[in-house]
């Protein structure tokens, strides 16, 4: 597939405008700047892709590409992407339309029920609900479609429970941006139990050289492995192709368990290296299709000043990353924070308190996070539903910190409409 036609177009209000110009050396290059589309100030920092590569607008919003292209993709956080052809030498601008996702979680069993993908989609009729994050590679090493690289990797054929497929997932897509929604795609990477039976060699192992497996008996790929990041990174632009808005990496972590044997020495340095490694990877493998690209981190990451022993130093993840997710549900606090020994007690202390914290460690503004809440009863403390004011305490939390919306976790994917914002 050429770079053109990997672009996808979306029905997003866009005019693209773009001056060409000779070169001294007869070549057509093309300039170009980016506006708010709501109020026509110059973006600064928008990142601009072509088939020359990928670059950035000047504190003006302006850009050139030092050679002729077909076409022009942007994107910036806080905003929809874009992309237009260009059009011989008519100066045009291009336009970016404010967009925080406020999104529900759908699980590979999810997308593929109509009863819970329909319940999802209606919400969206009534509430603030703009979006969905969906599984494509799920906690089991599922996928929703059939997918060409668990199949060349062999890890397809191992999956022990399979869920219904979609025939034509790229068509269910295209149905769900129809109606307006901005689709998340979630890998789960280093957790891959299909692909630890398929290849071994590249899993995670005991001390003693087992098979390593974790509470839920899943197994583990090594995050040092350069074959598992090829394969992930396969899943990743399947996706992208298919035309997800943005792909979101979890389980992008080591293990949280000690005396583990891995391919390097298991240090801080080497883990956050591993880490970083692998998302500025998938950035680059992702560049041609203008997607955006997010990763989930512990709540804990967002206080803990090392790496919490699994490879997510915070201040290290706002470079690779379009949007950094905390994942801040209340129940997950299981030791609590200065002045607050339950969590589920006050939900919006404990995401405004841990927003602070991010934002105050990686110097970013609060639009590069979009967090994780909880939509799903308590396990940790006093088993507590999490009802509207629950999940709206949350929800206003992450709205005060200014981040780029907000998506609610409920892992059996029941949502109620009177649990959601109105809009």
């Amino acid at each position: 597939m050429t770079f053109n036609r990997a672009m996808r177009r979306y029905a997003i209000p866009t005019l693209l405008a773009v001056t060409v110009l000779l070169t001294e050396r007869g070549a057509l290059a093309v300039t170009g700047v980016v506006l708010d589309s709501s109020t026509q100030n110059p973006l600064a920092d928008a990142i601009i892709t072509t088939s020359a590569g990928v670059t950035r607008t000047d504190e003006h919003g302006q850009f050139e590409i030092a050679q002729a292209v077909e076409s022009v993709a942007a994107r910036a956080p806080g905003y929809l992407r874009t992309e237009a052809k260009v059009s011989g030498d008519t100066p045009v601008t291009l336009e970016l339309t404010p967009f925080r996702p406020k999104a529900l979680y759908l699980s590979v069993f999810g997308v593929t029920s109509k009863a819970l993908r329909s319940n999802a989609v209606s919400l969206a009729e009534s509430t603030e609900i703009n979006a969905l994050v969906i599984d494509v590679k799920g906690d089991r090493g599922m996928t929703p479609y059939r997918s060409a690289a668990r199949e060349a990797i062999g890890a397809a054929a191992r999956v022990t429970k399979r869920a219904p497929q979609a025939q034509d997932f790229p068509a269910l897509l295209a149905s769900l941006h129809a109606q307006h929604l901005y689709l998340i795609a979630r890998i789960v990477v280093f957790k891959d139990d299909p692909l630890a039976d398929a290849h071994p060699e590249w899993s995670v192992h005991t001390a003693e050289g087992l098979p390593w497996r974790d509470g839920e008996s899943l197994q583990w790929m090594d995050p040092f492995s350069q074959d598992v990041w090829q394969h992930n990174l396969d899943v990743a632009e399947e996706a992208a192709r298919m035309g997800f808005d943005e792909v979101q990496f979890d389980y992008v972590r080591f293990p949280d368990k000690s005396g583990l044997h891995f391919a390097l020495k298991n240090t801080r340095h080497n883990r956050t290296e591993a880490i970083v490694g692998f998302l500025q990877a998938a950035r680059t493998r992702l560049a041609p299709y203008n997607v955006f690209v997010s990763a989930d981190i512990f709540g804990y990451v967002c206080w803990n000043l090392d790496d919490t022993a699994i490879g997510q130093q915070i201040e290290l993840l706002g470079e690779p990353l379009d949007y950094i997710s905390p994942m801040l549900y209340p129940s997950g606090f299981t030791w609590g924070l200065p002045g607050l020994t339950n969590p589920v007690s006050d939900p919006g202390q404990i995401v405004r308190r841990s927003l602070t914290e991010a934002l105050k460690r990686t110097h970013l503004s609060g639009v590069r996070f979009r967090p994780w809440l909880q939509a799903f009863r308590d396990y940790a403390f006093d088993h507590r539903l999490f009802d509207a004011a629950a999940i709206s305490a949350q929800i206003n939390a992450a709205n005060a910190a200014g981040t780029d919306g907000w998506m609610l976790w409920n892992p059996h994917n029941h949502y109620n409409a009177a649990d959601m914002p109105h809009r």
